[in-house]
């Protein structure tokens, strides 16, 4: 559904490929560790985890695919070559489905949308005390330390996946409009779902808004 949503059906194939390998992008060997934080941090994008995801295909795909890219930026190659074989496929079945491959890679707003649309399911919303809770089922999580917007609170966010450690942790996270989620999804939310909170102060801003 992310895919037919958009105007960016090739950043939305490349985002969903990205995320079919999403846990094994970056490597962070023990010896290297500050220099593999900051080579993931370098590629962090505006908006959230899946930006970040595209930003480093697209910078892969620049230097033509090159393992030595890989290896200097401590991105898993065999993860790559992965992703692109499932980039390939998915455009494939759009190319069968008639359906036409467009490139808006500046519209950002329009791939978070796109996201929304495709994992609506996922979403939670800042509470009052800092935290993270899941929309429908009211599920406590937490931003993965991992993530771009880890630092950041956004007050509504859609994360891909949680995985449970010593807390229950969003990964891959990107942060959204609340309005969107009846737009894309009036079947599962209503206005009600999406009512705004009174937040305190400095509560549900990015880091952005908060350094003005």
């Amino acid at each position: 559904k992310a895919v037919v949503s958009t105007q960016s059906t090739g950043e939305i194939t490349t985002i969903a490929a990205m995320l079919g390998v999403n846990s094994a992008v970056f490597y962070r060997p023990k010896e290297q560790a500050v220099h593999a934080d900051n080579a993931r941090t370098n590629f962090f994008f505006p908006g959230g985890d899946h930006l970040t995801l595209l930003n480093v295909y697209d910078q892969w795909a620049a230097t033509d695919y090159s393992t030595q890219w890989c290896f200097e930026n401590f991105v898993q190659n065999r993860s790559m070559k992965r992703a692109r074989a499932i980039r390939d496929q998915l455009q494939g079945l759009l190319e069968r489905t008639e359906i036409d491959l467009l490139s808006n890679p500046m519209d950002h707003v329009n791939i978070r949308k796109a996201v929304t649309s495709g994992y609506f399911y996922h979403t939670a919303r800042l509470t009052a005390n800092g935290l993270y809770k899941t929309v429908k089922h009211q599920q406590s999580v937490h931003v993965h330390p991992n993530s771009s917007l880890f630092e950041e609170q956004p007050r509504w966010v859609i994360y891909h996946e949680l995985v449970q450690t010593s807390k229950e942790y969003m990964r891959q996270v990107i942060e959204i409009e609340s309005k969107w989620l009846v737009e894309v999804a009036p079947h599962y939310y209503k206005e009600k779902d999406i009512e705004e909170k009174k937040m305190p102060k400095q509560r549900g801003k990015a880091k952005a808004d908060l350094e003005r």
